[in-house]
Parts: structure tokens; sequence; C-alpha cells
């Protein structure tokens, strides 16, 4: 049925085509597999006397009178009886032939939601049909589905579409089922027709709330069918990737064991076990695709620079990737500091270097003199050629969304060679989301804090009290400590939230003459920049006025309390990573989260998870029930993860049999997995890289 297009069906010209098109329909699969949301019943009359207001329901009747109500609004009320009770139709819309039309006597056929009016029940704007005098009103025979639209494409439209689609069933346009019938009598699914034809056309009878949940098992087939080809999509690109060839890099102990003897700290049991899981993979003649994830302070930083050591040592180059300047500068002052004793070279490159420089470092990487290079997305422009990329290392990844994450591995390829990858975040997964959106990685969970943490103290605290605050803030400083005061941002604009940080700045200077305060935005010069954060880390500035730019990466021991004003604007994620950024000293540190009233009922949970938690991997799990997982994983805008039936929270107790089904597929019934994963993900972004 793939080839049957849906310009084969009557009626079909090229302008409904193109409004299909827009749908997404251009076959007449793909118009099958374009499900109902919601359905109606139209396939039974309600008598008048037993409507209730917030129903639907299907009504004939006899017209009594018709006349035009002036008032705010022209309306024309048509008033109608059955014999059990009396309803007045409400048309806004309307005109001289509807009204002649409506004459006392007729019969009339109605179909809409019945609501209280002035006068008792009415319906506005019913969808109707005269009836001759003799005649039988005509029910549908199912329940009627209503469809996604498109401007100039109507429900009555797309209802005889999906009819003539379904007859074609039985025609020449036979769909394939491509769940083997062992799994579907396994799971007690019905056959594929039968389960489009049970959504498409309902039997009368089935209640309309069953029909729309989940379990329904006709539903359930699709979901589950629909969940299994996006799973499959990321395992065969796993399968792809893991068949090629990548450099087979093995540790010679000449560097690793120099770097970790200048550490000033040891490494955590989860970390040795990571670095060991990094190890093997890097060795292997097959690239590593490994997603570490670890919560705010978990050390992933040094753990990647293990794994670049050990890539180093085979003689391969390295490239680091972050999703900011903030962070990737902060990157490479961290690696220079740690590998400049070791005499590696190492290079920088953002969009904002200057023509010179940019020429000197691309020099470097193409002559392989950088052995490890930190920047941003510039890392991967095409004019960025490599001498031996050995590991491709990005943080933050999420920040990337997913069609740049697999866009990226086709960087570096030399001679069928590819490098190995190595992607990071601080936001951890939940097990839910990895199921779904990272069957192509191997995950790696650094779950231990260095030892000597506190938890971080949470504090929810109304913008009325911010004189209250800033007392806090002078008693803090006064005692030795260290501040952040974090202004996010205002609007979608960078320069006024940098001005809001400024005049924050000049204010908290007024309120606190003793007060060494510093102020950072994503508009200063760089060098001005690194110079204010220095002082900070030596503690030369009481108190630090930001933007979001200080989200990740900053490291600062002595700094022991953190104000998030207008805190209700950030999202989980975010606020977590903010909080991090206190926490690492031995001393107790204090969160404040600063709210203007009033909250939303969504921004008062987000702040109170906060407040109840300081467990990363279990405020992603509250992220995700609050905000969805286009947010979490950043594929929101990328038009990934858009599932048409299926839906990742409301269904994720599926995606354990999912993965064992997957399983079962590739290894006994290959050849339907291609198809099945063409049928549902289509052009997508993980099928069109296989």
């Amino acid at each position: 049925m793939g080839n049957c297009l849906v310009t084969e069906l009557k009626g079909v010209g090229a302008r409904l085509a193109e409004r299909l098109e827009r749908l997404g329909i251009s076959s007449i699969q793909e118009l099958l597999f374009h499900l109902p949301q919601r359905y109606q019943d139209r396939t039974q009359l309600t008598a008048i006397g037993s409507l209730q207001p917030g129903t639907q329901a299907v009504i004939a009747a006899e017209i009594g009178l018709a006349q035009i109500r002036y008032g705010r609004r022209r309306s024309l009320l048509c008033l109608v009886s059955d014999g059990t009770g009396k309803l007045t139709l409400r048309f806004f819309h309307f005109g001289g032939a509807q009204q002649r039309a409506f004459a006392a006597g007729c019969r009339i056929l109605c179909f809409g939601e019945v609501r209280a009016g002035p006068a008792g029940m009415e319906m506005v704007h019913p969808e109707y049909q005269l009836l001759d005098t003799d005649e039988e009103p005509a029910l549908e025979q199912s329940l009627t589905p209503i469809y996604p639209t498109t401007e100039g494409l109507g429900q009555a439209r797309l209802r005889k579409l999906s009819l003539a689609a379904l007859e074609r069933l039985e025609g020449g346009c036979r769909l394939n089922d491509y769940l083997p019938a062992p799994v579907r009598e396994k799971l007690d699914f019905p056959p594929l027709d039968v389960a489009l034809r049970s959504l498409h056309r309902p039997s009368p009878g089935l209640p309309l709330n069953a029909l729309e949940q989940s379990d329904y098992p006709p539903r359930l087939r699709l979901v589950f069918e629909e969940l299994l080809a996006h799973h499959l999509s990321l395992r065969l690109l796993r399968r792809r990737f893991t068949d090629s060839l990548a450099p087979a890099l093995v540790a010679t102990g000449k560097l690793i064991p120099s770097f970790l003897g200048r550490l000033e700290f040891s490494l955590t049991n989860a970390q040795q076990r990571v670095v060991a899981e990094l190890s093997t993979d890097l060795a292997a003649e097959h690239p590593m695709h490994r997603l570490v994830q670890g919560d705010v302070g978990s050390g992933k930083t040094v753990v990647a620079a293990l794994a670049a050591l050990q890539a180093i040592e085979a003689g391969f180059q390295v490239a680091i990737m972050a999703p900011t300047e903030l962070l990737a500068e902060q990157h490479f002052n961290c690696f220079q500091a740690w590998f400049q004793p070791l005499a590696i070279e190492c290079s920088w490159l953002t969009g904002k270097l200057k023509a010179k420089a940019r020429r000197e470092t691309l020099k470097a990487i193409s002559s392989g003199t950088a052995q490890l290079l930190v920047g941003t997305h510039a890392v991967f422009q095409e004019e960025v050629k490599f001498s031996r990329l050995g590991l491709v290392v990005i943080d933050e990844q999420h920040r990337f969304g997913v069609h740049q994450r697999l866009a990226l591995r086709n960087k570096g390829v030399s001679e069928g060679v590819r490098p190995h990858q190595m992607v990071m975040t601080a936001t951890p997964i939940p097990r839910t989301l990895a199921m779904a959106a990272y069957a192509d990685l191997d995950t790696s969970t650094i779950d231990e804090l260095p030892p000597g943490r506190q938890p971080i103290e949470t504090a929810i605290v109304s913008d009325r009290r911010r004189d209250e605050v800033v007392e806090r803030i002078a008693r803090a400083c006064a005692a030795g400590q260290q501040a952040y005061w974090v202004c996010p941002l205002i609007d979608e604009s960078e320069l006024l939230q940098c001005r809001a940080a400024a005049e924050t700045a000049e204010t908290l200077t007024g309120a606190l003459p003793e007060v060494r305060v510093g102020l950072v935005h994503g508009r200063m010069k760089k060098p001005d920049r690194d110079r204010t954060m220095a002082a900070f880390k030596a503690g030369e500035i009481d108190l630090l006025v930001a933007t979001t730019v200080i989200e990740v990466g900053v490291d600062v021991p002595n700094a022991s309390l953190m104000i998030v004003d207008n805190a209700e604007r950030l999202g989980l994620a975010q606020l977590h990573q903010l909080r991090g950024r206190v926490g690492r000293g031995e001393r107790q540190s204090v969160c404040v989260l600063l709210y203007r009233s009033p909250l939303s009922a969504n921004a008062r949970s987000r702040l109170q998870v906060l407040r109840a938690s300081n467990d990363g991997f279990e405020i992603a799990q509250r992220d995700l029930e609050l905000r969805g997982p286009g947010e979490v994983l950043g594929t929101r805008q990328t038009g990934a993860m858009q599932f048409r039936i299926a839906d990742i929270m409301r269904d994720q107790a599926l995606l354990p049999q999912v993965e064992k089904v997957a399983e079962e597929m590739l290894q006994q019934w290959p050849d339907q997995v291609p198809p099945l994963v063409r049928r549902w993900v289509g052009g997508g972004v993980h099928y069109a890289d296989v």
C-alpha cells in the first residue's frame, strides 16, 4: 500500500492533495495512519426531555418558530420540540435563505453540544439536516471520528477520505502487517487492518472515553508499534556505527599516571567505574558512543580529561564541544591548566576568533600540532580539518538537540574510520526517556558526589522580603563567605537581560557599601569577564551579580550563598544547575529562590520540587512530568521525537516490553524491521541516517 498515492482516491485533485500534504499525507497508507483524536456518538437519538448540559447529542424535532433576536449580537433563534421537551437552536452566522428554510411544522435532525441558555436548553450552531415529513432520520452506523485538520480541510472531507481509504484495504491496496504474528498473539494485539478499522470507525455502544485511552486494544497496538519503530530506528543507527571502524585508542601509561598524581583529590568510586567503561570502549576497534551523565558537581570533566588523555597517548587528536562560548572557555582554561604541565598542546576555536588567530588555529589542527581542540559548534565547521581525530566529547549535549548529535557522527570520518564519541550531561535523563531517545548510546552514570559535600539548603522567598535577603548577603560576606545573585532572562532580549543585571549590581552596590560587588554578563568583552571571574575566584569580589551565563562550569568553593531572582521564570533543570554553583566547599550552602507573586500552579510545583530534593535524577523525572520530553531533550524545535499517537509520559510503562520486542525482531525477523521503521519514522532523522 506504500505506493498507493492519495491522488488515486476519487475527488482528490492537486488542490486537495496540497492540503493533505500539509498534514504529512501523500499516500493512502499515511491517510490511514492519520488517526482520530477523539469521537462523537451520532448513532442514537436522544429525547429533548433527557438532554443534559455539557453533553453532545442527536435530536429529531419539529420546528415551532424561527426569529431574529437583536441584542449585543444579532442571532437567529429556532425553537424546536419533540413531545418530551423544547430546545432552542442559536445561529450567529446565518442568511435569509436559512431563516426561510426553518418554517414552522418542518422536521429537523440536529447534532451539537447542549448548554443552558437564557430560556432553557440550547444548541449553538448545531450541524443539522431538514427532513421530509415521513423521512426516517438517518443515523450514523459507527461512532464519528474527529481528526487533526488544517485550513481548507474540514472534518466531513477527512471522514469521507478515510472511509475511501478503508475500502481500498479490501481492494488492491492491502497493508502489510510488520508486527510478527507470534508477537501480536503474545501481546494479545489485533491485526493491523482490524486495529485501523476499529479506530477510524468504532462500533456503536463503545464508551467514548474508553476509545480515547491508550489501553483500548486497537489504539494500544498502534501506540506500541510507534514506540517500537522509534526504538528500532535508534537501534539500527547504533548497529550501523557499531559495525563501522574506529581507531583502537590503547592507554600506554605515559600521561594518565602523571595527571592523576597532580590532582588535589582522589577519584570517587563512581568516577573510577565510568573511566574504566570509557577506557574499554576506546580500546576497541568500533566507535564508542557513550552518554556520561552525572549530577551537578559529580566530576564529569575529570572523567572526560582521562578519556582525552587515553586518545592523546595513542597519538590521536581530541575535540571538545560546548554549547556556549562561556562554557567552552571554562573548559579550555580547565584543560589548559591540567594539560600544559604534561606538554599537551591545547587550542581554542569559536565563531568570535579574529581572522589571524583563526588561521593559526586551523593550521595547528590540520597539521596535528593541536592535540586537544576546545570550542563551540565552530569546531565542526567544514573548514576545520583534523589530522587524526580520535575522540569527540560533547558537553551538555541536550542543548544541541537530537539532529545535531546524529549529524556530528559523520564528522572526522577518514577513509571509513570514525572517531569515538562521548556525550556528557549534567541534566540527568530519566530512564524512561533514555530508553526512548538514547537507544543508540551506551549510558554511564556518575551517581556519587565527592566526599565532604553537604546537601544545599533551598529556601523559597517572596520578592516582598528582598530587604531580608540583602541583609543575609551582608552577614554572609562579613563572615568571609561569597555569594551569587543571578538575574534570569527577562524576555528574549539578551540586551535587556544584561541591563537588568547591571541595574541590580548598581542597586546592590548602593545597599551593601561594605560588600565588593562584581558583574558578569554575556555582552561583556572576554578579557573583562575573565578578570571579574578570576577576581571572584581569588576572593577579591564578595558578591557576583550575573546572568544565567554562570549556569554551568563555574567552580568557586568559597561561594556558599546563591540568590536566584525571578526564580519562577526558570525551568527545574536550569534552577538545579544554578544551585549547583554553591555547595562546592565544606561550608553549609544555601540557595534562595526569590519569586514574584502571583505564582502559577506550575511555577509553584517547580519551586517546591527543588526545595524538597537535591537529587538531580528525581528533579529530572519531575521536570519531565511538568515540561514534557521535547523540552527536556532539546527536541521541541527540531521535529524529532514527535509521535503521532504515542506519548512517552503516558505510555512509559510499555517501554521495557518495547525494548524486549525490538531485540526479538532484530534477532528473528530482521527483514520486517526496516519497513516498520519507514512506516512510522518515515524520512525522519534516525532512519534517514541509516
